[in-house]
């Protein structure tokens, strides 16, 4: 007859507790598993964070609890610049933000921010889809972070300006003017005779309050969602470059996630980008007449004076240098030569 000691059952006891409870505790660590966060400086009203929480949202369904992402907007964790470098850094898992700023890092990602390129979303979305997308893609992988597949749009930017109208290229001619933190959008501005001035979008308003700059230029969504309209009373309807949103993880975050997440993840943002592409043309393309009634002039420019100022400026053969000649021949095939 064996003699069990009491000590001795009460290990085997707590022992085979353990072992019975193991998958429960393994499946309550995989559900806690990942909690990331994902950062943008997009107003909280803007298309971008609605689709973004919608996203975030279907993601925690799909992975039944095993990734939750909060969504940050509004710059609530720093200025794009601080953003990036939280991305790089691990400091945030998932950033938004358009590709001309992300060009600081990545130079080849504003080549389809060219000035007045871009004519149409038809061309738009052929080249950023196609070629030209997977172009950029491969750029953003070789530094570390991975790019998902869907641009989200921000639509054709526009410029806006508190009491001077804009109809042709001279009218900016010594114009501080805000631009993102971003060489191309500066070299754009300087060949066309403005003064821009770099600042980050949270801090945009009080720059136009205090008229530290004399306008500032983005979608009309972004327009009306700042509520620049308080600050700003004309509009040139200028539709000087196209903008888009890329959305990028972390290298070492998104290695981190298993396969089936990252699958999950890339499914959800991707067909997520493709409401936000249909909202956010929808609503640029609604605005004009809610503005116009809330006292915004409105004013339609002669573009090829600006197109003629930026070549006689040398502004499009100085870019071609900076790019490699596959992008270019891409970005060209689609929009036409542009020197």
């Amino acid at each position: 007859m064996t003699i069990i000691s009491r000590r001795t059952f009460g290990k085997a006891v707590t022992t085979a507790a353990l072992v019975a409870a193991t998958p429960a505790l393994i499946r309550s660590a995989k559900a806690q598993a990942f909690r990331y966060k994902f950062a943008h400086g997009f107003p909280l009203t803007h298309p971008v964070h609605a689709h973004l929480v919608a996203a975030a949202e279907q993601i925690g369904k799909d992975s039944n609890g095993s990734l939750k992402i909060e969504v940050f907007g509004s710059s609530q964790l720093g200025g794009d610049s601080q953003m990036m470098s939280q991305l790089r850094n691990g400091g945030v898992e998932f950033f938004t933000t358009a590709g001309l700023i992300l060009s600081t890092f990545v130079p080849v990602a504003s080549i389809y921010g060219m000035g007045f390129a871009f004519s149409s979303y038809d061309q738009v979305w052929k080249a950023i889809d196609g070629d030209l997308g997977d172009h950029i893609r491969a750029a953003f992988a070789k530094v570390g972070v991975h790019p998902f597949g869907t641009v989200w749009d921000n639509g054709f930017r526009q410029l806006s300006t508190g009491s001077q109208q804009i109809s042709k290229a001279a009218d900016l001619k010594g114009l501080k003017l805000r631009v993102p933190v971003s060489p191309l959008y500066t070299s754009l501005f300087k060949a066309l005779g403005a003064a821009p001035v770099n600042i980050n979008l949270g801090e945009v308003y009080s720059a136009l309050q205090t008229q530290l700059v004399d306008g500032q230029e983005n979608p009309l969504v972004v327009f009306d969602t700042a509520k620049f309209y308080e600050v700003q009373k004309n509009i040139s309807e200028t539709n000087h470059i196209w903008d888009g949103s890329w959305l990028l993880a972390g290298k070492n975050a998104w290695s981190a996630l298993p396969k089936d997440l990252q699958e999950i993840v890339s499914r959800n943002f991707d067909a997520e980008g493709l409401k936000q592409r249909a909202a956010s043309a929808a609503l640029n393309a609604s605005l004009k007449e809610k503005l116009m009634s809330a006292g915004i002039k409105f004013t339609r420019p002669d573009t090829e004076s600006f197109k003629a100022e930026l070549r006689r400026a040398g502004f499009y053969a100085e870019w071609r240098q900076k790019y490699d000649a596959d992008a270019w021949k891409l970005l060209t095939k689609y929009t036409g030569e542009l020197t």
